[in-house]
């Protein structure tokens, strides 16, 4: 635990400064009214950009999606529900297009680690003028203000995903005092390939997950990462925004005889990167640690999938961390899945 206090620590500057008027746009707050702006943007980049998924960490289209600061701001409800706290700054050409998106976002919850998660997308006939440092410049300053109004003790972290074939971004970040901290493979498979045998243990069932187990699979879900970098044990308004995103009908639960919750498989709908096809991505996956072993994850997964193929979805896929034990990338391959790209997260620890 640092000595000093966090608004110390985070040393925030009295004004983030926005990128100076001769960069070209002019800049204001994202407002709810400009998501379909953001979507366009987002598909103006992936064609040059090429991202390995198309939402998830990263992307802008999810950090002002369902459950977001702007999505919560439009509705009256601020940090009411535990949505978090963030702000979102958007850049304007002079004929009034979107061209430039920063966000920064603050999870709800006071977990071990305070951190903030700094996304952007720059329109490609913009980039090259130093607008994306601008703007990273902005993110870290808003970033450690909104942190600082937080309070508190413990270490801090600004943090980026970054994909790894974007050399020219992994740069930026690193000469703004960046160090890459963690890679994660992100693993498709199609849904019509064969699924392997995967039946569950003769005393556990695999079944939908219902609301009404949410809590519990939320419980289980922050035993079974107690130990993993990076995580951080999710409050129940924290755990709200996650379920806004999910896909009841291809999100499982293993249940022992007495309907207690062992394991789960939270899946999400999201656009193919490249086609912009749904498909399903298996967002959290977890397996209470007396029940690791017996081929749950395995049952659950292969459950998913056969939820997928009924509903004519053409890929699965799921994101894995690098540093997750020996033979991790092993399991999800016998199950069909192949990496097809990584993200790396470049973080400030404070």
């Amino acid at each position: 635990m640092p000595d000093r206090p966090l608004a110390d620590r985070l040393g925030a500057p009295e004004v983030a400064e926005l990128p100076a008027a001769h960069l070209g746009l002019s800049w204001r707050t994202i407002t709810a009214a400009d998501l379909d702006a953001v979507r366009d943007l987002a598909l103006r980049c992936a064609e040059v950009d090429r991202p390995v998924s198309g939402t998830g960490p990263g992307s802008v289209v999810d950090a002002l999606g369902p459950g977001s600061v702007v999505d919560a701001l439009g509705r009256g409800t601020g940090d009411a529900l535990g949505r978090g706290t963030g702000d979102a700054l958007g850049g304007f050409s002079r004929a009034g297009e979107l061209e430039a998106v920063a966000v920064v976002d603050v999870p709800p919850g006071a977990g071990r680690v305070h951190q903030a998660v700094l996304v952007a997308s720059l329109a490609p006939q913009w980039r090259g003028r130093g607008i994306g440092r601008a703007l990273l410049d902005w993110q870290d300053g808003r970033a450690r203000q909104l942190l600082a109004a937080r309070g508190g003790q413990g270490p801090a972290r600004l943090a980026a995903y970054v994909d790894e074939h974007h050399a020219d971004r992994r740069r930026l970040y690193v000469a703004a005092g960046f160090s890459a901290k963690r890679t994660f493979h992100e693993m498709r498979r199609a849904v019509a390939d064969p699924v392997p045998a995967a039946p569950p243990p003769p005393d556990l069932r695999i079944g939908d997950l219902v609301p009404a187990l949410d809590d519990a699979v939320r419980e289980v879900h922050n035993a079974a990462f107690a130990d993993h970098w990076g995580a951080e044990p999710l409050t129940a308004g924290s755990w709200t925004r996650l379920l806004e995103a999910r896909e009841p009908a291809w999100s499982k639960v293993a249940l022992d005889a007495d309907g207690a919750v062992v394991g789960y498989a939270m899946t999400c709908r999201r656009p193919h990167p490249r086609t912009g096809a749904a498909e399903g991505w298996t967002e959290l996956l977890g397996v209470r640690t007396d029940h690791r072993g017996r081929g749950v994850a395995r049952a659950l997964l292969a459950a998913v999938l056969r939820s997928l193929a009924e509903d004519d979805v053409a890929t699965a896929g799921l994101t894995v961390d690098t540093v997750e034990p020996v033979g991790a990338g092993a399991f999800y391959e016998e199950l069909g899945y192949r990496r097809e790209g990584a993200r790396i997260l470049y973080t400030i620890e404070i």
